[in-house]
């Protein structure tokens, strides 16, 4: 069986894996990092998404072979060492951007990438548009956009910090 080194999370690992196996399926049963879901197996509902060299991509769309030397981040490697969440988990936190929580780390993987590549910011329609291709089947994605857009505001340094007397 071939082998796939790559760095998950600043950690490197060298695994074994059968040729046509995902990457979603690496992470999930042989690193054991189960913060990425798989929910369509068709790369419709984004819920694997994850980040492989800074940008998101839909990890049950790529075999694990194909990663070899990629720097993964997963949503375990979003929070800094003491515990203190990204930006984007503390704003999904603070403005009750989620209900069930299934589709929460690949919104929240999609949403980074999204924030990342609009330094300048986004109009509720460009965030709703961006999200394209991550399904959440309880929020109604209100409170999503709302996440999204404040957790911009702090990634991108025109705010220190959330301000929670504006979340609803």
């Amino acid at each position: 069986m071939p082998q796939v080194s790559l760095t998950v999370n600043g950690t490197k690992h060298t695994v074994e894996v059968e040729a046509r196996t995902l990457l979603v399926e690496l992470l999930r049963e042989k690193l054991r990092l189960t913060g990425t879901h798989v929910g369509c197996d068709t790369s419709q509902c984004g819920a694997c998404v994850v980040h492989m060299g800074g940008d998101s991509i839909k990890s049950c769309t790529i075999l694990a072979v194909q990663c070899e030397g990629a720097d993964v981040t997963t949503i375990e490697g979003l929070a800094a060492a003491d515990g203190t969440l990204h930006p984007m988990q503390e704003a999904f936190r603070e403005y009750h951007a989620l209900q069930c929580g299934f589709c929460t780390p690949g919104m929240v993987m999609s949403a980074i990438d999204l924030v990342n590549k609009h330094p300048d910011g986004m109009s509720e329609k460009e965030i709703r548009e961006g999200l394209e291709g991550n399904l959440c089947r309880c929020t109604g994605y209100h409170n999503i956009v709302k996440a999204i857009a404040a957790a911009s505001d702090v990634m991108q340094g025109r705010t220190a910090e959330l301000t929670p007397a504006a979340a609803e």
